[in-house]
């Protein structure tokens, strides 16, 4: 984002730290190992520390001041400030990234409120945020609130009313479909559905300037926004329309999606995610043109949120980029040129900024680097950027205060940055890497939708009727995913005794429906591979 208000957060240097030592950052007195290489504030370990800071940030958002409208604070301002409200509104994709987020903190803690925190957040946009179902870009959500305490989403924040962002449409119904899965409600698919079918009736083949839908658009005359673009910064060219982003990665995830339930046009989405494929293929992942993706910047940007997110996307897809090695590592070195910040180079890392016009690090984009580029190493075997990976998500733990909340080094409390763009990493980071997840029992990923989940302490017999031919005593874990077929990881202190999928015990094995087990430092890593059934008890 265009930071432009530097009021709530303060770098500074002790006076120690003028002569190199207790040098803090943000909120923390930097901490390091023997060799002087960057630690966590909070604990050496950094799956202590990635779980305490996630659980911090959580805790700061669903306890919230409400706002003066009613609202929860998060749901009118994009920027948090203590005894007073921002003067701004919603940020373009802060409630998107949150129920991105929230569902994988729910997944790893089973609480039950992060579930109805999504919920609320999804059903109120739904009902205060779509554009009228008549005019030509319909049912698909604006981004921002022009007037603040309104209560509605109606425009665009550098543009203004009228004006919304066709890639965070495509985010939201991605995650309508998420939600879908997770409470089989019709009414988050069938929105879902319009949402994909508004973008489909507008899309395009696209070139070299212009993508196949347009970054910002008028819903009503179906014009283009504008940027501010001076000439000779990008390819010696000068424009004003806003007609390019990359951030096609989550409609096309929601294409996907859709086709895999065989919901709503199966065909034109089809047609759709090859469009946009071939032309992301030819086009950025060519020419490294990745474009602007946030709401307040009035110029042409390079961010690198979108250069990774798509190189997730191609890491998750392997199988629609036989390049993928070369693709991956190339947008990953495109960033480090373009986007590499060695100010804690004596801490031996290197963090990352945000994008060309604003060229300031960020715990939301140095943590997302840090995230991708150990799917990178775990998926490809070199090991390149590991160390480096680890240090970044240790450095945006600093950004984390002792009461959650969470700045950027030099600038604001971001509720986009801070809170959904920012946990999704440390639990994507874990999936990845167990280890990086402390010694207890945490669903760290799955290839379906977790419905329900429920870890000692927490189980609720009234939501799983066949708990009676079971001693609850000795249930560690119970979860029901949406999907029949589908596997799990989970990180355990120890090994169980038994796994029940849809109660009856299912085998100890490497291949097929079964459980594996991998012994860690501590603890372990249970794998679930489930063929026929979603209901998954595993007992002590």
């Amino acid at each position: 984002m265009m930071r432009k208000i530097l009021i709530p957060c303060f770098y500074f240097l002790s006076p120690a730290a003028a002569l190199g030592q207790n040098e803090t950052l943000l909120y923390h007195t930097i901490q390091t190992d023997k060799d002087g290489n960057i630690t966590p504030w909070y604990n050496a370990d950094p799956a202590k520390s990635y779980d305490h800071v996630i659980n911090l940030v959580w805790n700061f958002w669903d306890t919230m001041r409400t706002d003066i409208n009613g609202l929860p604070y998060y749901m009118n301002h994009q920027v948090w400030r203590t005894g007073f409200d921002d003067p701004r509104g919603m940020g373009g994709d802060q409630l998107q990234m949150a129920l991105s987020s929230w569902r994988f903190l729910y997944e790893y803690t089973g609480n039950e409120r992060v579930k109805e925190n999504m919920c609320f957040i999804a059903g109120y946009y739904l009902t205060h945020g779509l554009s009228p179902s008549n005019c030509l870009w319909p049912d698909i959500p604006f981004p921002y609130n022009t007037l603040i305490y309104s209560g509605i989403f109606d425009g665009d924040m550098t543009i203004g009313k009228d004006f919304t962002q066709p890639d965070k449409a495509g985010s939201f119904g991605l995650e309508l479909v998420h939600l879908y899965k997770i409470k089989n409600n019709d009414v988050y698919l069938d929105a879902a559905i319009k949402i994909a079918n508004t973008l489909i009736a507008h899309i395009h083949q696209g070139d070299a300037d212009h993508s196949p839908l347009p970054f910002k658009v008028n819903v009503f005359t179906g014009k283009p926004g504008f940027l501010k673009v001076h000439a000779n910064e990008r390819d010696g060219k000068s424009t004003d329309t806003a007609c390019y982003t990359s951030n096609w990665a989550p409609a096309m995830q929601l294409f996907l999606d859709l086709i895999q339930l065989n919901k709503g046009k199966v065909s034109s989405y089809k047609k759709a995610f090859t469009l946009f494929l071939t032309w992301m293929k030819k086009y950025p992942l060519a020419t490294n043109k990745w474009g602007p993706f946030f709401e307040d910047v009035a110029w042409w940007s390079d961010t690198q949120i979108n250069a990774m997110t798509f190189a997730r996307f191609i890491m998750e897809n392997r199988e629609y980029f036989p390049e993928w090695r070369t693709q991956v590592k190339n947008i990953i070195e495109w960033v480090h040129k373009n986007f590499a910040n060695d100010k804690w180079k004596k801490y031996s890392v290197i963090v990352t900024n945000e994008q060309t016009i604003y060229q300031t690090p960020g715990e939301s984009h140095t943590s997302r680097q840090g995230a991708d580029e150990l799917l990178y190493t775990s998926l490809s075997g070199d090991s390149t950027y590991y160390f480096n990976a680890i240090r970044q998500l240790t450095w945006a733990t600093y950004m984390v205060d002792v009461d959650g909340k969470n700045c950027f080094p030099f600038d604001e409390n971001w509720l986009t940055d801070g809170y959904g763009d920012y946990v999704r990493h440390y639990l994507r980071a874990m999936a990845t890497m167990p280890s990086l997840a402390p010694d207890e029992d945490h669903i760290l990923s799955t290839t379906s939708v977790i419905q329900q989940v429920d870890y000692k302490g927490s189980l609720r017999k009234f939501l799983v009727p066949d708990f009676d031919n079971v001693d609850t005593n000795k249930v560690r874990l119970f979860y029901r995913a949406f999907d029949n077929v589908g596997t799990e990881r989970i990180r355990m202190k120890n090994r169980p005794s038994r796994v029940l999928l849809n109660d009856k015990p299912i085998n100890e094995n490497t291949g097929g429906e079964g459980y594996e087990w991998k012994e860690l430092s501590s603890g372990g890593l249970l794998t679930v591979n489930r063929q026929n059934g979603n209901r998954v008890i595993i007992i002590e």
